[in-house]
């Protein structure tokens, strides 16, 4: 068992989601620590995961984050917290607009001052590809998530929180990614995609939770870290879950991109690239802010794009990490 996280208090917020689940059956599985919090608004979700995941030190709280109340009722006594909750479907975003900017936004900035009062120490913030050059309401919602998150240092004074943010693409097998709709119409022998060209970052969950691990242990505040992932064609997916369909092009959706970009080339000029990562360090570090040691300058120009990416995920590949071998 991992000592990292001894005698601490976690509060997980959208605990009961694809990375939430992920996130806690690892810490469960492998970590010594006090207690879990697991925020969130869905009772039958909290009472399913409750019986998959038995253990004493998960604490299931009933709560939304854009109710400032129950936020700080949660946050008291807490060490570290990872925000994972979002509204996160894109049409659905669009049609309630409203309601996805006090969910991501309102809710991002509840996390924030709750953590600063209540002194917690560390403070996780998931964000997302969308939110780099956004075309649709939700990336823009994570685009602002992000900044406020990062700019929140700025509310610490002497208080000792530290708050950054994690950026990355599309999670393997995430509830409503691409891979269940086309587990269930390849029974009909066709598939269908968007269109030929394109590509996007590929991370599996287990990935996902590793990284932000990771990133708490790397964090000094302000950060966004964005993960060194392999591409993946879209038609690739489809040849590996579906060799023998036939494929259907549909046309590009609202608010879809053909490419994910993680790093632009403005933000390239304040990022430093490691092994496994980039850091995006903070442009107006108001606050009193550690200097990050050792990697690599980028070059004038420089975009992390899935399209102009350097790994590339084969169609067997795919098929094994989807579980299709």
């Amino acid at each position: 068992m991992q000592t990292r996280f001894k005698d601490k208090v976690i509060l997980l917020t959208g605990g009961t989601g694809s990375f939430g689940r992920a996130f806690s059956r690892r810490l469960v599985r492998d970590h010594d620590f006090k207690a879990l919090r697991i925020l969130s608004r869905d009772e039958l979700k909290q009472s399913e995961m409750r019986k998959a995941i038995e253990d004493p030190r998960l604490r299931f709280l009933l709560g939304d984050v854009r109710d400032r109340e129950r936020v700080y009722r949660a946050m008291q006594g807490v060490d570290i917290a990872i925000h994972a909750a979002a509204l996160k479907q894109i049409p659905a975003a669009e049609y309630n607009p409203f309601e996805a900017v006090k969910t991501n936004i309102l809710g991002a900035q509840n996390i924030i001052d709750a953590a600063i009062d209540c002194g917690v120490g560390k403070v996780v913030a998931l964000s997302t590809d969308k939110a780099v050059n956004p075309v649709n309401l939700y990336g823009a919602t994570k685009l602002c998530a992000e900044k406020i998150v990062v700019q929140g240092n700025a509310y610490t004074g002497g208080r000792g929180t530290r708050l950054s943010c994690v950026r990355y693409g599309n999670v393997v097998g995430s509830r409503g990614s691409v891979i269940p709709l086309f587990r269930e119409q390849r029974e009909s022998g066709t598939v269908t995609i968007t269109d030929p060209r394109m590509t996007r970052f590929w991370i599996t969950l287990d990935e996902a939770v590793e990284f932000v691990l990771d990133s708490l242990d790397n964090l000094h505040g302000g950060e966004v870290f964005v993960p060194i992932l392999p591409s993946m064609k879209i038609t690739d997916l489809a040849r590996a879950m579906a060799p023998d369909c036939q494929i259907k092009e549909i046309g590009i959706r609202p608010g879809e991109k053909l490419h994910e970009v993680m790093v632009t080339e403005d933000e390239a000029r304040h990022t430093l690239r490691f092994d496994k990562f980039f850091v995006l360090e903070p442009e107006h570090p108001w606050w009193k802010s550690e200097k990050w040691e050792g990697g690599e300058r980028l070059a004038d120009g420089f975009r992390y794009s899935s399209d102009n990416n350097t790994q590339w995920l084969s169609v067997e590949e795919l098929r094994q990490m989807i579980g299709e071998g």
